[in-house]
């Protein structure tokens, strides 16, 4: 097995979804004491699964609230949507909760998860304009320079710089999007695709410029099964060191949370 460049480390994504916000804070301080290196959320106005109206918050609300609680652990949205809000704003938002999260002499601890947005019922019951997905990633594309141009104005500033998440695998635009723009790069491919779009990530860092290492890779993951640590360990081959687990109530499993801290601690 080739050893990674960075250390594994271990996401956990508590979807906003299906519980108290009482029972969501708990779970993220379970995290945190359980050694978890990000908590992410999601940016999502309704449940993506089980009952369509059922409860759920808002994601950028909470991550101040996140922000505040915690003292050690990493965080951010699996991802912001683009689309539903001013770049300008956006920027502001981050460079807040950042600085909520810097405790003790440290940086701010907030990972700037960012993606051009799909589920259309956001969209229409909030009254934004769906467009094409092209139309989406263009806007992304024009909405990140306005970020880090903001960022680069804003007093105070960030206390560090703000990690950018970029989530989605499009070949035309969103790895091109990644090459100019990401710190990390989340794929939601399958390992097979994860391995093929990684030679086009690195023909678009050459066409900008960049060394394809400075992006750090980041995956979903599953349980702990056979098969699944099988394809863990392709993973790592691949560069992978980010590794992430959604957990949603009614069932927060947090035993699938432990196993995965002691297969990343097995690994580093």
């Amino acid at each position: 097995m080739t050893t990674p460049s960075r250390p594994v480390r271990v996401g956990v994504q508590i979807a906003p979804q299906h519980a108290s916000y009482s029972t969501i804070r708990d779970t993220l301080a379970e995290l945190e004491d359980l050694g978890v290196d990000v908590a992410f959320n999601w940016d999502h106005f309704y449940p993506l699964s089980g009952e369509p109206d059922g409860l759920h918050f808002e994601g950028w609300t909470m991550l101040a609230a996140w922000a505040e609680q915690t003292t050690t652990i990493q965080f951010g949205p699996l991802v912001t949507c683009n689309s539903y809000r001013n770049p300008d704003l956006l920027a502001d938002m981050a460079r807040t909760v950042d600085h909520i999260s810097a405790k003790n002499g440290e940086p701010g601890r907030l990972i700037f998860g960012i993606g051009s947005g799909w589920f259309e019922r956001d969209y229409d019951e909030y009254g934004y304009e769906f467009g094409t997905a092209g139309q989406r990633l263009d806007a992304l594309s024009e909405a990140l320079p306005r970020i880090e141009a903001r960022w680069a104005k804003l007093n105070p500033a960030p206390t560090r710089d703000l990690p950018i998440l970029i989530g989605g695998g499009g070949e035309k635009k969103t790895l091109r999007i990644v090459a100019e723009h990401a710190d990390i790069w989340h794929s939601f491919s399958d390992t097979a695709t994860l391995e093929r779009k990684l030679g086009i990530l690195g023909d678009w860092c050459d066409t900008v410029g960049r060394d394809v290492s400075e992006i750090e890779l980041s995956v979903g993951t599953r349980a702990g099964d056979g098969a699944q640590l099988a394809e863990r360990e392709r993973q790592l081959e691949l560069g992978v060191t980010l590794f992430t687990l959604g957990i949603s109530a009614p069932d927060l499993d947090m035993q699938s949370v432990r196993d995965l801290v002691a297969w990343r601690d097995s690994v580093r």
